[in-house]
């Protein structure tokens, strides 16, 4: 159950989260073996093979995610290669009209994402939602990626939350891991990050497919069952 009586903060993800995952799956998995093969002039295996490797040695830090050192990893610019793409970027059909309840409620809502600022950029450029948003947070002005265990501790020093009273939802099991040991009092994940993928399994996390499983009631909040995946 989420209990938004108790909630004054919702921190939201965006990639798999606000924003269909696909485009970013298309993109680090086909878009960009395809253009490193094209560009070092390697069979299409080969790039693949490389570029594995490659994001195999930094899952989970915070090179992942940023385009400035995966363009200077790869010899590539890394922006201009999503702008290719750029069309793909999209928005969970179920998330403007909850964006618009949860800030019409009145509560905090923050865009914590692990994107690189020029992705976020981006996103929000060809989305628009950041309209929605109290402020927009990209784990790299914390100096570390969100499943460290030090990142909310450092989210505090910029944007100051009650962990108690805050709800999360994102679609990475590390980084609820992270949130969830770190205390935050209600988290959510997302069953279906990318639409053209099945569903995933959350174990012991509260799940839901839309956000309309979690809507802030009209007539004052509500407590409202989420479902499994």
């Amino acid at each position: 159950m989420i209990d938004w009586a108790q909630i004054d903060t919702v921190f939201l993800d965006m990639d798999g989260t606000l924003l269909d995952l696909h485009f970013d799956n298309h993109f680090w998995l086909e878009h960009m073996p395809r253009r490193y093969a094209e560009y070092h002039g390697l069979a299409p295996e080969t790039a693949r093979a490389h570029l594995n490797a490659h994001y195999a040695r930094h899952a989970g830090t915070l090179n992942w995610y940023c385009l400035d050192f995966w363009s200077s990893e790869l010899a590539l610019d890394i922006v201009q290669l999503k702008e290719e793409v750029a069309h793909l970027i999209a928005v969970r059909p179920d998330v403007p009209a909850f964006l618009q309840a949860v800030r019409a409620a009145g509560r905090r809502m923050v865009m914590v994402t692990n994107a690189h600022p020029k992705s976020l950029g981006l996103k929000m450029r060809e989305t628009r939602i950041d309209t929605y948003f109290d402020a927009l947070l990209s784990s790299h002005q914390v100096g570390l990626p969100k499943e460290h265990p030090d990142f909310w501790q450092g989210l505090q020093a910029v944007e100051p939350f009650d962990k108690t009273r805050t709800l999360f939802v994102d679609d990475s099991l590390p980084v609820l891991e992270s949130a969830q040991a770190y205390g935050i009092a209600q988290l959510l994940a997302v069953c279906n990050p990318d639409s053209r993928q099945p569903h995933k399994d959350w174990g012991a996390f509260q799940a839901i497919t839309s956000f309309e499983q979690v809507m802030p009631g009209c007539a004052g909040w509500a407590l409202l069952p989420v479902f499994d995946c």
